[in-house]
């Protein structure tokens, strides 16, 4: 058991959001759902507080706290993708039902979480010694939204029609 569990404060949809996250990674499940006893002033008997989950391993708490406390980008989550179709993949789910893509492989779901879909390949590349063909790698990145693997190598390589 993990002594840190990111929580995540949502307004009224976590058990919802919940279960779309765990159907996209492996090693994934939700652990329980606490329901509030009786009905108070900020729910009603029977409606979710809290979800504890699993995403890849990893412990999360989603929390139904109410509108109080929005998601930013200051916190977001990584993906590391083995290669481009898994990196379409994720972003495709991720964005559907009313995300929005960002820049440089950032993008927000449809429930305001934020989430960096990057490609193991991204590492390597910007990663390389030679600081001129990185370079060109990173200029081409930041134009993208979705990172594009074949577009990052092209540019990398120096290829004009990248």
């Amino acid at each position: 058991m993990s002594k840190i569990t990111p929580c995540l404060w949502f307004d009224g949809n976590a058990e919802e959001a919940a279960n779309f996250y765990v159907s996209l990674l492996p090693d994934s499940r939700v652990e329980s759902v606490s329901r509030s006893l009786a009905d108070n002033p900020s729910t009603r008997a029977g409606a979710v507080l809290v979800v504890d989950f699993t995403l890849a391993g990893q412990p999360f708490r989603g929390l139904n706290g109410g509108p109080g406390f929005p998601f930013t980008e200051a916190v977001s989550f990584v993906i590391d993708c083995e290669d481009q179709a898994e990196v379409d993949r994720f972003w495709n789910a991720l964005i559907g039902g009313g995300g929005s893509p960002g820049q440089c492989g950032w993008l927000k779901d449809r429930f305001g979480v934020s989430w960096q879909i990057v490609p193991r390949q991204l590492g390597e590349i910007l990663g390389d010694p030679d600081r001129v063909r990185a370079g060109r790698a990173m200029e081409a990145m930041l134009r993208m939204s979705k990172i594009d693997v074949a577009a990052l190598r092209r540019a990398f390589e120096g290829d004009s029609a990248a």
